[in-house]
């Protein structure tokens, strides 16, 4: 399978899933709130801060239909876009920030624009949005500076995802594929965890989950089939505003994420020999485990019946699966109740004489 670097920190192969925090439209527009967000991505243990770069006059018209009109601020779609725009300088600084706290800086750019724009800040790798897979234009300049291009599949058949794919590795560029289903937040009969699969054979490229469920779940199900990358959507609080909330998860619940994910990936990455692990055991097996006792005084010359028997800890005498050899034998001397029997209790039987 083929990997690459992202500013420095692999993806694919067998390092760690690349854990993509998205903040996407989660600070409406507020500079203050993005910065935030990536103290509390950073806190939570991610790899990466992911956003979106817009320019509304690039991308869009004031034609452009709302797909559900949640802002009562916002008279069309297009407004909205441009409240969500930043300035080439607080894009900047938004990435030193990122890269302050040690997090990969990412942001999905939604014209040419916008990936100019990104691309003289500094990337280290590019992200193509569900709704973008289909524009040529954006992949090909994408691909041309050399950077990984990390596609989002949400809303494409398989023939588009292949053209997107063919093109940015026709350009040279390496490829990561996310499996993603664009309805917000995605149930779970529709997350697709059989893509996966089905995307590493086809593109032989590390893949992963884009996840709008708005749950840990998905992404915790995903890692024990060895996802490359995650890639989620995050909020400070379930009762912010925005169109991506109640797709997204909190921040704790990011952390517990991080933790889930990397518990998976020691676990899967080391299995067990249970007769080994038994060995290992053995102290600790002779303290749970039981002997056979006595169950009752019992004179010496008494031949063992398994009612004169009973199985009590710790296991370090006779242990109680051998009970079926014991009875039958003749006691050498006498037992106190609950006294362990030894071999040496024991007359010779048939065969050791």
């Amino acid at each position: 399978m083929q990997s690459f670097e992202i500013d420095g920190r692999s993806v694919g192969g067998t390092a760690p899933c690349f854990i993509i925090g998205e903040i996407g439209q989660n600070h409406d527009g507020s500079l203050g709130t993005a910065h935030a967000y990536v103290d509390a991505i950073a806190d939570a243990g991610a790899d990466a801060v992911k956003l979106q770069t817009h320019i509304a006059a690039s991308e869009s018209t004031p034609a452009e239909p709302w797909r559900v009109k949640f802002s009562p601020q916002d008279e069309t779609r297009y407004d909205y876009w441009q409240r969500m725009e930043f300035t080439e300088p607080q894009w900047a600084e938004l990435k030193r920030h990122t890269e302050e706290r040690g997090l990969v800086f990412l942001s999905s750019p939604f014209s040419v624009d916008a990936l100019d724009l990104l691309n003289r800040i500094g990337m280290g790798a590019w992200k193509v949005a569900s709704g973008e897979v289909n524009n040529t234009i954006l992949i090909t300049a994408m691909a041309e500076t050399g950077l990984p291009v990390l596609i989002s599949s949400g809303m494409s058949p398989v023939a588009e995802l292949d053209a997107a794919v063919e093109l940015a590795r026709g350009k040279g560029a390496p490829v990561g594929v996310f499996q993603c289903t664009s309805d917000y937040p995605t149930p779970p009969e529709k997350i697709g965890l059989n893509v996966i699969e089905t995307f590493k054979d086809r593109y032989d490229c590390p893949v992963g989950l884009s996840d709008q469920t708005g749950k840990i779940f998905a992404g915790l199900a995903a890692a024990t089939i060895g996802i490359q990358m995650i890639e989620i959507h995050v909020t400070m609080t379930r009762e912010a505003f925005g169109p991506d909330i109640a797709s997204s998860v909190t921040t704790g619940e990011l952390a517990m994420l991080v933790d889930g994910i990397r518990y998976i990936e020691n676990m899967t990455a080391n299995p067990v020999d249970k007769d080994a692990m038994a060995n290992e055991l053995s102290t600790l097996r002779a303290t749970f485990n039981k002997s056979l006792v006595a169950a009752t005084d019992l004179p010496a010359g008494s031949v063992l019946k398994i009612r004169h028997l009973t199985a009590k800890k710790p296991g370090t005498g006779i242990t109680v699966d051998r009970a079926p050899e014991v009875v039958g034998r003749t006691l050498a001397r006498a037992l106190a109740v609950d006294e362990f029997l030894s071999e040496s209790d024991l007359e010779p039987s048939e065969r050791q004489r």
